[in-house]
């Protein structure tokens, strides 16, 4: 019998190849969206999960009081914390501090002394023990004792093929690091996997910078983090307690920084704290993408819904055969969930070829490692598995029972036309609604993310980001040294306007916080400020305004301080009171006085608060250079004459550097990303929506072709007949955005939350949304109406 109702639904399908392709369109797309979005889910969800122990694994957290009773969290904590730590907790088994240093200059050099290769790789400092918490396959070496000497390092394999052409010739080579430590390889580590935090090319220890010997309770800086192992069992709760009580110990009363433990699982989640590779995803965006993948498969499943039922009153005569020579409505409905199911096995095998396809694509646009091994895991097989079982319940359920329903006499008189108030109708009617509800959320919502994008690209960040190209170089004494022979050298290339040296641009994603005493006050002000070592030309460069005050001077022998108007404010004071007050920094090693208010500037990203900041004039801590390109000059020219320069001065580095429009494009990258792949999920939605209403008009045309002619014989023109068609889908539209215009509303609004400087929702974006999806489907409908209009009435009034 299986094979007679398989043979049966091969030739129905067969027949009406223009409908199957439809389906088999529809349910191909719904389903390679959520092929594609599991992969993605899959990958973001498999963040360090391969480490055995990382049920016993976690970070240790600073918590501080912050403003308006929030209170803040990062990742960083105070450099003896890994050192102390293993004296006052017997629960933890392993503790390891960890320092990304970033990108650090490495050379390989002859006996002489000649550079023969120089390279930038990815450092970490750690001590030890790392690699006794975290699982990393070693290809060389002894993980128990390869970091035991300060001078050792450990390689990436990469990175080891990079340098010597093959890791195996690594082992025992020296290497030098900044032009200051020789480090000898005594390990090589495979590759570490995309879907860890820890993407390190080159290991070093914490002994080689003596950073265990760091007493500092006080300083944080976010290349520094603590993790811990605890032993099998331990209350965690109990050992967040003891934590504060450890703080209290060691720290000085007025500092009320704590600590917290939090699991592994949480660094790639928590958008509070942040991690290394600069990419957090919250549980929110994860449930946004899977109900994005469950509605659009929903929509292509109401497609189906509707082009089915559509069908069903054409295969009218064929159920009313069936009836009369015997087959009951279990053996229709069991014949019509037959060919469902075969649209859906077509479909998945297309699904599967189709997402194979676009991984590529969905790579490059969200910038993740989506390989097609992805696609050929159990877990991909077994969604496959359950897609098929819901979807073909959920898309032939209803049509099999509308199509068994039918009275075999008026099915043979083609008198299946259920009028247009029955419930049947308005079921197909509700899809459509439901359908547009979720296509005009996505094109809504899409608009918003848009236009908050180009905010961030268009607003004001109080200096200037245009023409202005960033140089790092060698912040020791021998690049301090040759500053202004630098800077004369670059004031006499063409097409360079101004220069500038410093710590950082004005806009940087990796600042410095650190408290100050104020007016010869005797403890730090209740808040942290942002540093900048400044040259005197630093405001020029950047186009950033004074308000009071002057700039600093030329010389770098008298130490002065600028601040920015939000300091001022945190400090109740107004931009003339604090002139020529003093400044005291890390505790006297740094004072002087107040000698200028600027205008305030954005220091991190647009993201964030504007956030208070001082600049001070110290030359021994500038390590980029700022040069700003005159208007209309060559830049290529300009840029190899730099690179020249640097060249010439630097022979040991690696010239590189970054416009600083560019740096800053970076800072929204995950969210021009999201963008981007919603708006491709919103076309999806747009045109299956659309083949949904293709489905419903065919249904309509068919039902009401005897009432089309008969408005024709009255003298109705075709306009008027695709009027009659379009007012109703009009309808049903004007209804979907009645209810989705709220719901995007509060969506949108929650997420635009999440941004402090961020734009308004204007009601424009709805119209421009409902306008959208309203031409779409008028274009769409027209189709079908302008097809019944033109028929002929004589044939459509016909006896049959």
């Amino acid at each position: 019998m299986l094979k007679n109702y398989l043979k049966t639904a091969f030739r129905s399908l067969w027949r009406n190849k223009r409908y199957a392709l439809l389906n088999i369109t529809g349910l191909t797309l719904g389903i390679t969206v959520c092929l594609v979005i599991y992969v993605i889910i899959q990958y973001e969800q498999s963040f360090d999960t391969f480490h055995t122990k990382k049920d016993r694994i976690y970070r240790v957290l600073t918590v501080s009081p912050g403003e308006n009773g929030n209170t803040n969290y990062t990742q960083a904590v105070p450099f003896p914390i890994p050192t102390v730590l293993p004296n006052d907790f017997a629960e933890f088994e392993k503790v390891t501090g960890i320092v990304q240093m970033g990108k650090r200059l490495v050379t390989l050099e002859d006996s002489k002394g000649n550079i023969q290769h120089k390279f930038k790789p990815l450092v970490y400092f750690l001590q030890p023990s790392f690699f006794d918490i975290f699982d990393y396959k070693w290809l060389a070496g002894n993980k128990a004792t390869a970091l035991n000497d300060p001078s050792a390092t450990v390689l990436s394999r990469s990175t080891a093929e990079k340098y010597f052409g093959d890791w195996h010739k690594a082992m025992g080579k020296v290497i030098r690091l900044d032009q200051q430590f020789n480090l000898t390889v005594t390990g090589i580590l495979d590759d570490p996997p995309e879907n860890t935090e820890f993407q390190f090319d080159m290991v070093a220890t914490y002994a080689m910078m003596k950073i265990n010997e760091i007493k500092d309770w006080v300083t944080i800086d976010d290349i520094h983090s603590c993790y811990v192992l605890l032993r099998p069992g331990q209350d965690v709760a109990k050992i967040d307690r003891h934590l504060i009580a450890f703080s209290k110990k060691y720290k000085d009363p007025k500092n009320t920084a704590t600590h917290m433990l939090q699991p592994l699982a949480g660094v790639h989640t928590d958008k509070r704290t942040g991690n290394y590779i600069g990419r957090v995803v919250p549980p929110e965006r994860i449930r946004m993408l899977w109900m994005i993948a469950a509605f659009i498969l929903l929509i292509a499943c109401v497609n189906f819904i509707n082009l089915a039922t559509a069908q069903a009153v054409n295969r009218a005569r064929e159920i009313g055969v069936r009836k009369v020579l015997g087959s009951n409505r279990w053996q229709l409905q069991t014949q019509f969930l037959s060919e469902t199911a075969i649209l859906v096995l077509l479909s998945l095998q297309l699904a599967m070829i189709l997402a194979l396809c676009l991984l590529p694509f969905i790579s490059s646009v969200m910038s993740l490692p989506l390989g097609a091994g992805m696609l050929t895991s159990g877990n991909v097989y077994l969604l496959l598995f359950a897609i098929f079982l819901v979807v073909t319940l959920l898309a032939g359920f209803y049509p099999s029972i509308v199509v068994a329903a039918f009275n075999p006499i008026n099915a043979l008189k083609s008198r299946i036309a259920a009028g247009r108030k029955s419930g049947g109708i308005s079921l197909r009617r509700g899809l459509v609604v439901f359908q547009f509800i979720i296509t005009q959320a996505l094109i809504i919502g899409t608009l918003i993310i848009l236009q908050q994008m180009n905010y961030f690209h268009s607003q004001s960040m109080g200096f200037t980001r245009e023409a202005i190209v960033n140089v790092p170089f060698r912040n020791d004494s021998a690049g301090n040294a040759k500053i202004s022979y630098l800077r004369g050298q670059l004031e006499h290339i063409r097409g360079i306007q101004e220069v500038s040296f410093s710590d950082a641009a004005p806009s940087s994603d990796g600042n410095w916080w650190t408290g100050f005493k104020f007016d010869h006050q005797t403890e730090d002000v209740k808040f942290a400020s942002v540093t900048r070592w400044v040259d005197y030309n630093f405001l020029n460069t950047y186009d950033i305004k004074l308000v009071a005050g002057r700039n600093l001077t030329r010389t770098d022998s008298v130490r002065e301080f600028l601040v920015n108007e939000t300091l001022v404010q945190k400090l109740g004071l107004k931009p003339a009171d604090v002139l020529n007050k003093n400044m005291d920094v890390w505790d006297g090693r740094i004072k002087g006085p107040i000698v200028g208010v600027v205008r305030d500037f954005t220091a991190g990203t647009l993201k964030e608060a504007m956030a208070p900041v001082f600049m001070s004039n110290i030359k021994r801590r500038f390590s980029n250079a700022g040069i700003r390109l005159a208007a209309g000059a060559d830049a290529q020219a300009s840029m190899k004459a730099i690179e020249k320069l640097w060249n010439d001065n630097f022979p040991e580095q690696i010239f590189e550097y970054q416009f600083l429009d560019q740096k800053v494009a970076e800072y929204y990258r995950e969210e021009r990303q999201l963008a981007h792949l919603y708006e491709i999920f919103a076309g999806i939605a747009i045109f299956l929506s659309c083949l949904g209403l293709y489905g419903l008009a065919s249904f309509m045309a068919v039902q009401r072709i005897k009432e089309v002619g008969v408005r024709k014989v009255l003298g109705a023109t075709p306009a008027h007949i695709v009027y009659l068609f379009s007012r109703e889908f009009m309808l049903l539209i004007g209804i979907a955005f009645v209810i989705a215009a709220p719901l995007v509303w509060y969506f949108m609004h929650n997420w635009l939350n999440n941004f402090v400087n961020r734009v308004d929702i204007n009601w424009s974006v709805f119209v421009a949304g409902g306008m959208t999806a309203l031409l779409i489907a008028l274009i769409t409908v027209s189709s079908q109406a302008i097809r019944a209009a033109m028929m002929d009435p004589v044939n459509s009034l016909k006896a049959e």
